[in-house]
């Protein structure tokens, strides 16, 4: 079954990746329907439901994916990223801090937190973390962007004073 379930994730998957989120979360329920408590599954649809801008439902899965599997680092970033989204920088931050200490070598943790801080104004710090998240992964887009994002707003400050 957990290899049926494996090939019914990465359709979903495949399906996210052509923007079909409807029939992805068709492939999702159908998973949860015979394993409610199936992680991949619910961080997954998780995930698509949060592209798709349903932020409350999104986050009610990660919360239940975290209550099967506290540790699931996608889970973690995930639920981040919602509250990011909801401007609740401090607890997304928290949630962040959280993924590193479980896994300190995902890149895109440190690229989140840095997002996270940046938005709280607190550019050079970011802008640490995005130089660790490109240290882990150099081609990491989000790290990039962000990183010369961070560096022009320093560059500014520095002309205003």
């Amino acid at each position: 079954m957990k290899k049926i379930f494996n090939e019914m994730l990465e359709n979903a998957a495949e399906l996210c990746d052509v923007q079909e989120f409807v029939e992805a979360i068709k492939i999702y329920d159908k998973i949860l329907d015979e394993d409610p408590k199936n992680v991949g599954a619910l961080v997954d649809k998780a995930a698509t439901l949060q592209r798709i801008g349903n932020n409350k439902k999104s986050l009610e899965l990660f919360d239940l994916a975290l209550e099967v599997s506290p540790k699931n680092v996608d889970a973690i970033i995930g639920k981040g990223s919602i509250l990011h989204a909801l401007e609740k920088y401090d607890d997304a931050i928290n949630l962040y801090d959280l993924a590193l200490k479980i896994n300190n070598k995902f890149a895109l943790t440190y690229a989140y937190k840095g997002l996270a801080l940046g938005e709280q104004g607190k550019i050079n710090d970011a802008l640490k973390y995005f130089k660790k998240a490109l240290s882990i992964d150099k081609d990491l887009e989000l790290a990039n962007i962000s990183k010369e994002t961070a560096l022009r707003l320093l560059d500014s400050k520095k002309i205003k004073k």
